[in-house]
């Protein structure tokens, strides 16, 4: 542990040293993270162990496989994740884990193992959000003051939501029914592309028409800041199915389907900025940042930079390798809250649903 502190209204001003532990999906990661909010924090070594082979097969993620696999390598993982960051346990501040939401399998190996680690080095535990983590990740990568309106979008998620403080989160809008990763895989398995699809997706329009073929811009035009994508989803479906499709018009098909999330995003993204400045309490810039895997997606991130440099707001997007699942994400989110002296009672139990409008509410002992 480190030394010599100082507080300010109960934040302790000192970098704090943290183990991320990720295990809510197909990813098994770990990380070791040090500095202290706003940020920019150091990111000493974050290994991420990818799944896609033992999934590949089976054009999605296999929740039972996905478990088994976290138990075989994260031991491993977590050693690695030491010795690249010449850390030792003695070093170590705190350990933070996904404690959900997620598969819910993945999620307990996880947390499991972080309360394991808090009781064999006599260190607190940190239980994170996994949506959190991904709100917070800017501040790790750029030093981003709150509050920021975001953008989350995800392989199982798809929100707009104030950033007020840690734990602090106003929901704007949410998806009806597909999140928009989703939407991406399952468009990309109607167009004969592999697992995961977003990647592909994106790669095959490059080579596209984006006006070819006419598809719905859901809920344009709404005055809520919602999201739906099955309509969408089931557009291409028909069209692909139809007599006249030919392989020729893959691409301008996937070209077609992401101009129109792109519209539909840039739509909902400028209701939810209208909200969001109607509620600020000064004049000061407004920020957009943009989060989850589907961030990754670089027309996306071109077109809402436009959006926002038309309606006078800064973007801040972080780095790509930092948009998916990883360890480092959730070391910070700890760090976060480590700084404000927050921890977990190691009876916490993994939770399938986590909403982030409840990040703040850690619940000590309690599961659901």
């Amino acid at each position: 542990m480190h030394g010599v502190s100082s507080t300010l209204f109960g934040v302790q001003l000192r970098d704090f040293t943290i183990l991320g532990l990720e295990t809510s999906c197909d990813e098994t990661a770990a990380a070791i993270v040090r500095g202290r909010a706003p940020g920019p924090g150091t990111i000493l070594s974050n290994v991420v162990l990818s799944q896609l082979e033992q999934h590949a097969a089976f054009g999605g993620v296999v929740p039972e496989i996905a478990a088994r696999a976290h138990v075989e390598a994260l031991d491993s993982v977590i050693e690695a994740a030491l010795r690249e960051a010449s850390v030792s346990p003695i070093n170590i501040d705190a350990i933070a884990a996904t404690a959900g939401p997620g598969l819910i399998g993945g999620v307990m190996v996880g947390l499991t193992t972080a309360k394991a680690l808090a009781l064999a080095w006599e260190r607190p535990l940190v239980a994170v959000n996994h949506l959190e983590a991904h709100a917070l990740t800017v501040r790790l990568s750029h030093r981003v003051d709150f509050p920021y309106l975001l953008l989350l979008i995800s392989g199982g998620h798809c929100q707009l939501l104030g950033a007020h403080d840690v734990g602090r989160y106003e929901l704007y809008g949410t998806t009806v029914d597909d999140a928009l990763g989703e939407a991406f895989d399952k468009v990309a398995k109607l167009l004969g592309l592999t697992y995961p699809g977003g990647p592909k997706v994106e790669a095959l329009a490059r080579a596209g028409d984006p006006k070819a073929f006419k598809l719905p811009h859901p809920m344009v035009g709404r005055q809520d800041a919602n999201f739906s994508f099955s309509g969408l989803k089931t557009a291409v479906r028909q069209i692909v199915r139809s007599p006249g499709f030919s392989e020729a018009s893959r691409a301008d098909l996937a070209a077609s389907f992401q101009a129109s999330v792109i519209a539909s995003l840039a739509d909902r993204v400028a209701v939810a900025m209208d909200l969001f400045r109607s509620a600020a309490t000064n004049d000061a810039a407004c920020t957009l940042v943009i989060a989850g895997g589907v961030a990754a997606n670089s027309a996306i991130r071109s077109a809402l930079s436009q959006l926002a440099s038309a309606q006078d707001f800064r973007i801040m997007v972080p780095p790509s390798h930092l948009c998916t699942d990883n360890g480092a994400m959730i070391a910070w989110a700890g760090v976060e809250h480590a700084q404000r002296g927050r921890f977990d009672d190691l009876a916490i139990g993994p939770r399938a649903r986590w909403p982030l409008a409840t990040a703040s509410q850690h619940s000590l002992g309690s599961a659901d």
